[in-house]
């Protein structure tokens, strides 16, 4: 009797720990307020040196000059999933052109509460001032 519920525990035992394991990520994944500061958005100008239009979440590089010629290199997160973008008439084709490599951007973002240049992007408009990304609509 003891044999068979000891097997049974080790049967269950690494599945549970692997669920768990599983959960911790997603639970981080999801702490965009832990991560970053969109109560204090910070407004930049830059231009885009890469795209990557990708599941979870869209991340669009992008280099910023300061004064003195400094360039700092920043990343920014695209809260909705690319199937959120696409049911609102951003799709790939249409993220890849507005953002390709060269294009000048004004991008409103949360920025890391780390300090890190990296942040969860809220706007997005190019260098005609025309708005292209607004993340709290998913959608132009």
């Amino acid at each position: 009797m003891r044999n068979q519920r000891t097997t049974k525990i080790l049967a269950v035992l690494p599945v549970a720990v692997g669920l768990l394991l599983l959960s911790v990520p997603m639970f981080a994944h999801h702490g965009t307020n832990i991560s970053y500061d969109q109560k204090n958005p910070v407004t930049l100008k830059g231009v885009v040196t890469d795209f990557n239009y990708k599941n979870p979440h869209p991340q669009v590089f992008f280099d910023v000059t300061d004064a003195s010629g400094q360039v700092t290199h920043w990343a920014g997160e695209v809260a909705p999933t690319p199937f959120t973008l696409s049911q609102n008439g951003w799709g790939k084709a249409r993220s890849l052109e507005a953002l390709k490599a060269g294009t000048k951007i004004t991008i409103t973002l949360g920025p890391s509460r780390a300090g890190t240049p990296i942040g969860v992007v809220m706007k997005i408009f190019n260098e005609k001032g025309e708005e292209i990304l607004d993340q709290r609509a998913g959608e132009q």
